[in-house]
């Protein structure tokens, strides 16, 4: 099933509109045209019971006067650019920095800022939406005009999955990603992520400096807090003052390398909320995956459910081409060129695990 609706207004007078898609066991995914933004999703636990386990707002424009990517669609570049440049094909481009010294998540008007066109919405099993946005040459200082695609597919196997392409008319770079903050418990739960298990399937990361960028190396997570290769909760070493990296980023906040192949479907995550019983697994073509720990969430933002939310409410899990890989050829290609198609996909598998109690 899939229903088309008015969302709201922005103070321009802009309207949002929303798409709803649900399944054959009640769950449900809401977007918004805003960002192309994952605004609900609701998800059975053990006993069937339904919750909305992602962190968003109640209103569109507070997606644009308070803006965390709470759900939204992330582009052109996901992630930061050291000193918002790069060079292609011996130009150099000069990107606006919005993150300290770099350039992050496409710049302060990105897209998860603007408003995406919905080109289609089906029912049935599995229903199906598909936003477009185009992006013009020279938007956020990057070269190209930009043709972008998000499909969002809902199944009755409680499946969503995401697949984000684009096409260009001039060589540029591309790294969009889904950029939902999670808390499976529920985003109107009183509690944080911190006791969620997390395992990742990455054997390494890549460390960054004082201004969350790479340093180039890719270092084993083996020995450290930084392996989540076996289940461990998300707080269990997250406030080891040992790790230099965790000072850095405040908590997780840094791109893993996933184990296989990048360009096929693999798994990159599994996490487990112990109350609810509700399990995530992602799975995605990406090279890379951005863990955050919800570090910065600093009780300025008042969600949905009229909560406040504070550091570690929520996590994020952001397939994704490394960051800086413009300016880092050892990170591999975000280049784009007419006639290719770029494509990012991405499977969110929720289930739930029956309680590890039994009656006596």
């Amino acid at each position: 099933m899939s229903a088309r609706a008015e969302f709201g207004a922005l103070a321009d007078g802009r309207a949002v509109e929303s798409v709803e898609l649900a399944n054959a066991h009640g769950m449900v995914v809401r977007i918004l045209t805003l960002g192309g933004a994952i605004q609900q999703l609701l998800a059975p636990d053990r006993n069937g019971k339904l919750a909305d386990v992602v962190l968003g707002y109640a209103t569109a424009q507070q997606y644009l006067d308070q803006p965390q990517y709470f759900g939204s669609t992330v582009g052109r570049y996901a992630n930061r650019i050291a000193g918002g440049e790069f060079t292609l094909d011996g130009k150099h481009y000069q990107l606006e920095t919005n993150d300290g010294p770099n350039h992050l998540h496409g710049g302060s008007h990105g897209f998860d800022k603007v408003l995406w066109q919905i080109e289609s919405v089906s029912s049935g099993s599995p229903s199906r939406a598909v936003l477009s946005y185009t992006s013009v040459d020279g938007e956020g200082g990057y070269p190209g005009t930009l043709q972008v695609t998000a499909t969002y597919t809902l199944n009755d196997q409680n499946e969503l999955a995401i697949e984000y392409r684009a096409t260009t008319d001039q060589p540029t770079l591309v790294n969009i990603t889904n950029h939902s903050f999670f808390n499976l418990a529920g985003d109107a739960t009183p509690s944080d992520v911190f006791a969620h298990r997390l395992t990742l399937f990455a054997s390494h990361y890549t460390p960054v400096d004082e201004t969350l960028i790479p340093t180039g190396e890719r270092r084993p997570v083996a020995g450290t807090a930084f392996d989540f290769r076996t289940p461990h909760a998300i707080g269990e070493r997250i406030r080891d003052g040992n790790d230099a990296q965790l000072r850095i980023g405040r908590g997780y906040d840094h791109n893993y390398i996933v184990d296989g192949e990048p360009g096929q479907l693999r798994p990159v995550a599994r996490v487990e909320e112990s109350q609810s019983g509700r399990v995530l697994e992602l799975f995605s073509t990406a090279p890379g995956v951005q863990f955050y720990s919800g570090n910065f969430l600093n009780a300025t933002s008042v969600g949905k459910s009229r909560r406040v939310y504070r550091q570690g409410d929520g996590f994020c899990l952001e397939p994704q081409a490394f960051p800086d890989s413009p300016n880092r050829s050892e990170f591999g290609n975000a280049r784009l060129n007419p006639g290719q198609t770029y494509l990012n996909c991405l499977l969110l598998r929720f289930s739930a695990a029956p309680s590890v109690f039994k009656s006596p």
